[in-house]
């Protein structure tokens, strides 16, 4: 059989097998029964496409008429997803690459250059960003945001630099939560599984008065192990308790004021990790149980000063510490300001001015330590975006940039311009040009990692060491990007997104100057390996997906990305392994069908496919993972849902973390029962 004709073949099926399993039930005549208002089955095609985002350029506009690949993951997604956490969510969008590595760890990226901490993907929780600059990237364990306060995820496929800042390089993923108003009563959840072995959330809400609604809430979690590869407990099991509340007070008729924040904390096993001893000759397992704790305060205050001016203040303080070999804890304080006037018939101006400051100390190790263990720096900032209205209803130009000068690599320049042609109100023509960068992270700069050790003949000790490089520059990325969406007819509609992605100054691992040490004991040769800014390269893609509703009761959902990546060290490198580890850490093809059938007396039936295509730099072999839902709305607030995940086959491996951070296990077949009630 051809390649071309395998490929398909091995796309075709498993998503084929999905709807023939729905399509028999479908068809049949439909007893009346009746629908809720807020579900979105019943929204036409129009309705989905015009659907108020925030993400693009920090302001509403309508999804149809945004000169970026967004997609957004409602309510009604999350509610029939099967998920029980933001990762698993993710899955649904094509150009997003979500791979498991172990039951605690995830690497999740955008168009490609997938890794643990994938440190060119910006990740905010109501505009408040989770990117932690130890490592450049997402502790994806902590984000366990209760799903039923999940107002909807915002998925920028491409830069968002402009408007975002650094690390906005390949894509921004924004979670906001609902208003308190929105979440009233009491609400429980429990469920349980053969690896969700128990989970649940408590939550109230209420109002105080006329003008202040507020909601608090208690969640928690415990997830079993996977099995290592060779059948055994990979003792990656963990568990969670978290606490949370969120306020929303009207001051004035033209003040209000959003107070939020949590406190969590969590014990995670670590598969069995095996690290370098100076005074062994042989590796020594690491500490297999790591405590996580942290949490977040976060005040925002907005003040219109008439209908078409307003302002938003912003103050937010994170802190968590991790206490495994680094010791990691970490402190941050964002304060953010922007103001918003659109009282020009063809004009929407967006400015605002941002700092933030981050204090890290780590205890550190043998293994692995900052250098220094104490750091503070902060970051400067200043944006500005018009949006200029050339051909009302029909021609958009949006023109940004954002200044910052941050502690590593001091100032950059980030602008972006943007258009969208808009010939009816069902389809939308636009394209982009954006320049993004991808700050160095305290790992980049200074970090120190003890990786391995030998003697030479001579008897003398030599330790193998890699070591943050403090005059490290900026990754950056040029994206040219082109897209298309329309409704067609009032059944379906359809999205492509294109793009051509030209990175720079990409980093490489160069030798550096061999040099003596005398502590720890005993004296050793250390042979250091480090950062430098050697590599560059290209990378191409294509993103489709679409709604379908086949019958008003059925809803299909397919996607498809395509995205091939070429990277080419420097003649000065010495890095043989980056390059390729680069092109084939994500893959090249992923596909999704998602398929929506109501069915009499409250049932409802959702089937998910995602295949993932090999990973060539890992040796991970494709796979397709099924999931399957069968829910019951036995009330009108109580629900009772019986989910399958990973149906497809029993254990598979999806990634493998290059750095030996965290190890590989096997995500296995699971199944649990959960139920929703609200009072």
């Amino acid at each position: 059989m051809p390649r071309r004709a395998k490929l398909a073949h091995r796309l075709r099926m498993p998503l084929i097998g999905a709807v023939a399993c729905v399509s028999a039930f479908a068809w049949l005549p439909a007893p009346a029964w009746p629908q809720r208002s807020s579900d979105l089955t019943s929204a036409s095609i129009e309705d989905l496409m015009n659907m108020e985002v925030v993400s693009v350029s920090k302001t509403e506009e309508k999804l149809s008429h945004t000169a970026s690949a967004v997609f957004v993951i409602t309510q009604e997604d999350i509610r029939r997803s099967g998920a029980l956490d933001i990762p698993d969510l993710l899955r649904m969008v094509p150009g997003i690459d979500v791979a498991q590595i172990d039951a605690n760890t995830w690497a999740i990226s955008v168009r490609g250059l997938n890794e643990r901490f994938a440190n060119e993907l910006l990740v905010l929780v109501d505009g408040r960003s989770v990117y932690t600059s130890s490592f450049g990237g997402v502790f994806w364990d902590v984000l366990d945001i209760p799903l039923e306060d999940i107002d909807r995820i915002e998925v920028i496929r491409g830069p968002g630099g402009s408007v975002w800042g650094a690390n906005a390089v390949n894509g921004v993923v924004n979670i906001i939560t609902k208003r308190a108003s929105d979440t009233p009563g009491l609400v429980a959840v429990t469920g349980g599984g053969n690896v969700q072995q128990g989970f649940g959330t408590i939550q109230y809400g209420g109002s105080i008065g006329d003008s202040t609604h507020y909601r608090a809430y208690t969640k928690y979690l415990n997830d079993d192990h996977f099995s290592d590869p060779f059948g055994q407990d990979g003792g990656d099991g963990w568990h969670m308790l978290r606490s949370g509340f969120r306020t929303d007070s009207t001051l004035t008729s033209n003040d209000t004021l959003t107070v939020q924040g949590d406190l969590y904390s969590a014990r995670e096993g670590t598969p069995t990790l095996t690290l370098p001893s100076i005074d062994s000759p042989t590796l020594v397992p690491a500490d297999p149980v790591v405590n996580l704790a942290g949490g977040f305060i976060q005040g925002v205050w907005t003040h219109s000063y008439t209908p078409r001016s307003e302002s938003t203040l912003e103050i937010s303080y994170d802190r968590y510490q991790r206490n495994d070999a680094l010791g990691d804890r970490r402190g941050t304080l964002d304060i953010n300001f922007q103001h918003h006037y659109n009282g020009w018939s063809r004009q929407s101006i967006l400015w605002g001015v941002e700092y933030r400051r981050s204090d890290s100390n780590s205890s550190g190790s043998l293994y692995t330590s900052f250098v220094p263990p104490d750091l503070s720096t902060n970051l400067y900032c200043g944006y500005l975006q018009d949006e200029i209205t050339i051909l009302p209803a029909h021609l958009y130009l949006t023109a940004g940039t954002r200044f910052e000068h941050n502690y590593y690599t001091g100032f950059n320049l980030m602008p972006s311009i943007r258009v969208a042609w808009t010939p009816d109100q069902r389809e939308t023509v636009w394209a982009a040009v954006s320049d993004a960068v991808r700050s160095p992270s305290q790992l980049d700069a200074g970090f120190r990692s003890n990786f391995g050790s030998f003697s030479e003949p001579d008897g003398t000790l030599v330790l193998l060491s890699f070591l943050g490089n403090p005059r490290i520059d900026d990754e950056s990325l040029i994206a040219y990007e082109l897209g298309y969406r329309t409704a067609i007819g009032k059944r379906a509609s359809i999205d492509f997104a294109g793009y051509y992605d030209d990175y720079r100054h990409q980093f490489t691992m160069e030798p550096s100057t061999p040099f003596f040490e005398d502590t720890p004991a005993p004296p050793h040769l250390v042979m250091p390996f480090t950062y430098e800014n050697r590599m560059a390269g290209e990378a191409h893609g294509l993103e489709v997906y679409a709604n379908w509703k086949v019958t008003y009761r059925w809803t299909l959902s397919p996607g498809y990305a395509f995205e091939k990546i070429h990277m080419r060290v420097f003649p000065t490198s010495q890095d043989t392994t980056s390059a390729s580890s680069v092109e084939g850490s994500s893959p090249d093809h992923s596909a999704q069908l998602r398929s929506h059938l109501d069915l009499p007396h409250g049932l409802a039936w959702d089937t998910s496919a995602y295949f993932v295509n090999r990973l060539t730099a890992q040796g991970i072999p494709s796979y397709t993972r099924l999931d399957s839902e069968l829910s019951w709305q036995f009330a009108e607030k109580a629900r009772l849902s019986f989910v399958g995940q990973n149906l497809a086959r029993d254990h598979h491996a999806e990634f493998v973390d290059d750095t030996g951070s965290a190890t590989t296990t096997l995500i296995k077949r699971s199944a649990y029962a959960k139920l929703s009630w609200q009072f």
